[in-house]
């Protein structure tokens, strides 16, 4: 296996987000499916500790690729097929949970097995997800990925924590308390009303209109007589 520590200074290319009040971590292991024969048997590809969520520092260990492996990638990608990726996410709270991402083989395999995972998370530090992402769309067609595959004994790996951060909340309380307050004023006669009569009885004369119009095209003058 192999080891990289990654200092927070690493962490400066992720988007800027609000801190968390507590700090916490995170442990990920990291499965893959790449037997195309078997698209649901996930083996295992490595693990990463993030010991800071604020700073996002963190270390990340994968295991060594077999030369089986990478023919299965190779596979994978020849066929144009996905690339399935595994999250099980643990955190100091006890809770586990799991999370699947996928990308397209080709493209993983043409960057070198270079990618990125993402973990985002809620206002609390809560993960609400994990995804991966590869720089470029990689060229599947007629291609073939042994000089991209063969020599690689790992993935190369970043990790970037994404922080959501709240909405503005709407003042709904000031916001009630102004219409109570118009409210008792009208109720006490201090506030007038300057609306002129139209303004004020629109909606009385409305349906008085609507039912002259309606009678007069009901009963219309000088109706022609019966034919003889």
């Amino acid at each position: 296996m192999f080891l990289k520590l990654y200092l927070p200074l690493m962490f400066i290319a992720s988007i800027s987000a609000s801190s968390l009040e507590y700090d916490g971590w995170l442990h990920i292991n990291l499965y893959h499916a790449i037997d195309m024969d078997l698209p649901n048997k996930f083996t295992p590809r490595g693990n990463v500790t993030i010991s800071s969520l604020n700073s996002g520092s963190f270390t990340i260990v994968q295991e060594p690729l077999s030369n089986n492996e990478r023919i299965k990638i190779k596979k994978l990608a020849e066929n144009d097929k996905v690339y399935r990726l595994k999250a099980v996410v643990s955190g100091q709270d006890g809770e586990e949970a799991t999370f699947l991402t996928y990308s397209r083989a080709c493209a993983l395999a043409a960057s070198q097995l270079t990618d990125s995972l993402w973990v985002s998370l809620n206002h609390l530090g809560h993960v609400l997800g994990v995804s991966q992402s590869i720089s470029g769309t990689g060229n599947c067609r007629d291609q073939s990925f042994n000089h991209q595959v063969d020599a690689l004994e790992e993935f190369n790996t970043d990790v970037f924590v994404k922080h959501t951060e709240l909405a503005p909340i709407p003042d709904t309380a000031s916001f009630i308390q102004k219409m109570e307050r118009e409210r008792e004023a009208r109720e006490r006669g201090d506030v007038k009303d300057n609306r002129g009569f139209l303004a004020k009885y629109w909606m009385y004369l409305l349906p008085v209109v609507v039912l002259v119009l309606l009678s007069g095209a009901s009963n219309p003058e000088g109706g022609g007589g019966g034919a003889r």
